[in-house]
């Protein structure tokens, strides 16, 4: 239904060693006139850029930036548009800030999802003439989002035109980084909680009630999740650039359309990956894991659009490919062999099982002592002005002691060190948020060496971090103030507000069906009744030693995917509302919690009731608290779970890091 311009492999990866520094003195306007010919010489009106990897990847590797490169935004979300001349960037409200920062100049940002924002379809649909062609790369774009747009512009009268080659990486030349493969490790079985054999008869169950007798698998979380493997080819996220594809015998079992194989039949698996990433020992103990139930076989990682044309080739072949998936992907699959829908994978990898919930509880104590221990660090040195009576090693480059307020960089190191000294660390969950006065206000702040703020008493410091242990994934935000006797009383009224909010995510009480889209406004409701809000979700979910970032649960009212799929008991989320003021500063609180059920006196309907389990345990700045504006219920909750903290950390600190604890847990009075 696409229109093609020449034929693509599924990787797009560069092969050869590039240097950064080769051609680096090109300017982005000559960079943006160099595509623009490129366009032209194409002969499409507009090219849509994308912040996607081929997995469609929420983080990616540096030669997959091509977004970045091309407008100068670095945030993780963002779709760039490049026309004969105009080049606009749609972004979310998260990074409104610092896509104002980034942008070179002539490029002009739109603010999606506000209500005078036109969408990147309706605005190509109004601004070009009818007949034009918009260009993608099917790679770098979601089959359900290609489908989208061209619908769109069909009525209009304009045509969406896949590319061979992506201009961008034409002009970007010897400028674009290589990819620097990293080695594929074994996720055990004592902590994914169960076997490839398991996950295998899992997902072949939902793929034949589906249909199908075959699926593609796409996302690098779930081919991570599915074969219990982990890598490093993306900073912050523990996956290996990889495919698979699961196939059921064609004449096994009954099935619908009696070809979708049995519930006994054995899959083939195979995965599509370098096979210098896969050592022998690691082959091994996959095919191990996958027993009796799965033969797995390694295919490299370009050979999956040909294999897919090959399987779809034999009589009675049904290939599930994810609606998200590459639209590449799904051109490689023709329509008569083809079910296309969501993956019933990442379902299955939300859920966590028992054996993952451990794991996520014992490394949210552990994350929480070097959380704990910073926070001491930071009230004991005054921000890193005075010397440390405790002595806590310090990184290198970060003086402490000097009579300077440490930066905002260097803070960060600081927390970062102390996460190192815990058993199963393997590195950040994401980049630190490392915020401090206006640039809190900035929600995807990402502080420079150079440029960043230096810490204070004078205004609020945010500090969103995480990080991925071998036995869980952590993000947890505070909001302190250095001096706890000069915040503002605007300050002190929206972080209690924002507190608030927190409290009431965390004690909801809700029935079997409810989503987190409609959970939202609940979690608002203290914040709007006094007129603020934020623009972000309140919560989005979380990966096992996997993205900090999972789907398809999550909790927001701007987004209506999250309607689309209800909480169930295993899934792990965030929860963090905010209040950001523009230019003066951000407040944020976020806790990691996990569904269990809940025990309710009754059960109408006869339907189960669910609650949220708090995961992370860090203290709140009680001197931040203002508690005229709590009830009751908020104190008793907010003394409980500080009664969590202590009693979960106190065993495991000692000295001053200990006095901090005892100290920062003591009970709010009302």
């Amino acid at each position: 239904p696409i229109e093609r311009v020449g034929s693509l492999e599924a990787g797009g990866m560069p092969k050869r060693s590039r240097a950064a520094a080769e051609g680096s003195d090109s300017a982005p306007a000559d960079d943006l006139a160099a595509l623009r010919k490129l366009m032209a010489q194409a002969n499409v009106d507009a090219f849509i850029i994308p912040s996607d990897d081929p997995h469609q990847s929420e983080y990616v590797a540096p030669c997959f930036e091509r977004r970045a490169f091309v407008s100068g935004f670095t945030g993780s979300s963002g779709t760039a548009v490049v026309t004969a001349d105009e080049a606009l960037l749609w972004t979310d409200g998260r990074y409104f800030l610092q896509a104002k920062k980034e942008l070179h100049d002539g490029w002009t940002l739109m603010k999606d999802r506000l209500p005078e924002t036109v969408p990147i379809d309706a605005w190509l649909a109004k601004n070009l003439p009818k007949g034009s062609a918009v260009g993608v790369d099917p790679r770098t774009v979601a089959f359900s989002c290609a489908e989208q747009w061209r619908e769109v512009l069909e009525e209009a009268g304009v045509r969406l035109v896949g590319l061979d080659t992506n201009p961008v990486d034409e002009v970007w030349g010897a400028r674009r980084p290589a990819l620097q493969p990293s080695p594929a490790f074994v996720h055990g079985a004592e902590l994914a909680g169960c076997s490839v054999a398991s996950k295998v008869d899992q997902v072949g169950e939902e793929v034949r009630s589906d249909g199908a007798n075959a699926l593609v698998v796409s996302a690098l979380d779930e081919v991570a999740w599915l074969f219990n493997v982990r890598g490093g080819d993306i900073a912050y996220s523990p996956v290996s650039y990889a495919y698979a594809v699961l196939r059921w015998p064609c004449d096994a079992g009954e099935g619908n359309g009696g070809g979708n194989g049995g519930a006994g039949a054995v899959c083939e698996a195979r995965w599509y990956i370098d096979k210098d990433k896969v050592s022998p020992e690691v082959l091994e103990a996959v095919r191990a894991s996958a027993g009796s139930r799965a033969t797995v076989q390694l295919r490299p990682y370009e050979a999956l659009q040909g294999d897919l044309g090959t399987l779809a080739s034999e009589e009675g072949a049904r290939i599930l490919v994810p609606s998200g998936a590459s639209l590449a992907l799904h051109e490689a699959v023709p329509t008569a062999a083809k079910v296309s829908k969501m993956s019933p994978v990442p379902l299955l990898k939300a859920l966590k099982n028992a054996g993952e919930v451990d794991g996520m509880r014992k490394a949210h104590v552990r994350d929480a002592r070097a959380l704990v221990r910073f926070l001491a660090w930071l009230d004991r040195t005054g921000g890193g002005r005075l010397a440390d009576p405790a002595g806590a090693p310090m990184p290198e480059g970060v003086r402490c002691g000097e009579g300077r307020f440490v930066d905002e960089v260097e803070a960060a190191a600081v927390l970062e060190g102390f996460r190192t000294l815990e058993k199963g660390y393997k590195g950040p969950s994401f980049e630190t948020i490392s915020a401090f006065g206006p640039n809190g206000a900035v929600i995807h702040y990402r502080p420079e060496v150079g440029s960043c703020s230096s810490l204070a008493d004078t205004s609020l410091y945010l500090v969103d971090s995480g990080g991925q242990y071998e036995d869980g994934t952590t993000d947890v935000t505070r909001t302190v103030h250095l001096d706890p006797g000069k915040p503002s009383p605007l300050e002190l009224a929206c972080w209690t507000r924002v507190l608030k909010a927190h409290i009431a995510c965390a004690t909801v009480v809700f029935p079997e069906g409810v989503t987190g889209y409609q959970l939202d406004a609940h979690v608002r409701a203290p914040l709007w009744q006094a007129g603020l809000d934020y623009r972000h979700g309140t919560g989005h979910g979380v990966g096992a030693f996997l993205n900090v970032h999972e789907g398809p649960q999550g909790m927001s009212i701007s987004r209506i995917s999250t309607n689309e799929h209800a909480l169930k008991v295993g899934m792990t989320l965030s929860n963090e509302p905010g209040y950001y003021e523009d230019g003066k500063f951000g407040i944020r609180l976020e806790n990691i919690m996990v569904v269990q059920e809940a025990d309710t006196e009754h059960r109408f309907g006869g339907k189960r009731y669910l609650r949220f389990e708090t995961l992370t345990l860090v203290p709140f700045q009680r001197a931040l608290v203002d508690v005229a504006l709590l009830t009751g219920e908020e104190v008793a909750w907010l003394n409980g779970y500080h009664q969590r903290c202590e009693e979960a950390l106190a065993p495991m600190l000692q000295g001053a890091d200990l006095e901090w604890l005892r100290e920062a847990c003591r009970p709010v009075v009302q």
